[in-house]
């Protein structure tokens, strides 16, 4: 039988446990092969959030790790990105209700920039200068709330949903808000 010559080269590939940022977990999330140390940086694995958190409320969260390097077999990450899954907050959306997307770019307590968008679910249809209150409130909200902590603590927050039940809380008096939830979040 002969031997592909892809044979010979994955068998000098060696693996690496790729282990979630200490903020969200030290568990091992999965391995990965490369042919060295340095060809493991910046990669992203896709994982899903309950994986890591062992929460079934997590289960339409996808997070996305990015490896920042290795030493020896273990590789270390950071969280580049979480977002939901489309079909999850598709079914947020109700009849006779209305969906209003943000989109903020704000800075963290670090100083470093993060994309946060959500989704804002109505219990009935508002007009559009309602919605366009609801997008400047949330903005108001996310810039201060976002800055007053750094990476680790907001990771901690949206993966508590600390972030959405206090929006919910807020922007609730100005309309009647069903539910907020993460969209998609990069760092």
């Amino acid at each position: 039988m002969a031997v592909q010559k892809g044979a010979e080269k994955w068998k000098t590939k060696q693996w690496f446990d790729v282990y979630a940022p200490k903020a969200i977990s030290t568990e091992v999330v999965g391995s990965i092969p490369a042919a060295d140390e340095k060809s493991v940086s910046g990669r992203i694995m896709k994982v899903s959030l309950s994986w890591i958190t062992h929460n079934p409320n997590h289960a339409f969260a996808m997070i996305g790790l990015k490896i920042t390097g290795a030493n020896g077999n273990v590789a270390n990450t950071e969280v580049d990105y979480l977002a939901q899954q489309y079909s999850y907050l598709h079914s947020l959306v109700k009849r006779r209700a209305d969906a209003v997307y943000t989109h903020d770019v704000v800075t963290d307590g670090d100083g470093k920039s993060v994309t946060l968008k959500l989704l804002v679910t109505t219990r009935i249809r508002v007009a559009r200068e309602t919605k366009s209150v609801i997008r400047k409130a949330i903005h108001a909200f996310v810039t201060d709330y976002v800055s007053k902590m750094n990476r680790e603590e907001f990771l901690k927050a949206l993966i508590a949903n600390d972030l959405q039940s206090e929006a919910t809380k807020k922007i609730g008096g100005m309309a009647p808000v069903a539910k907020i939830e993460i969209k998609k979040v990069e760092f």
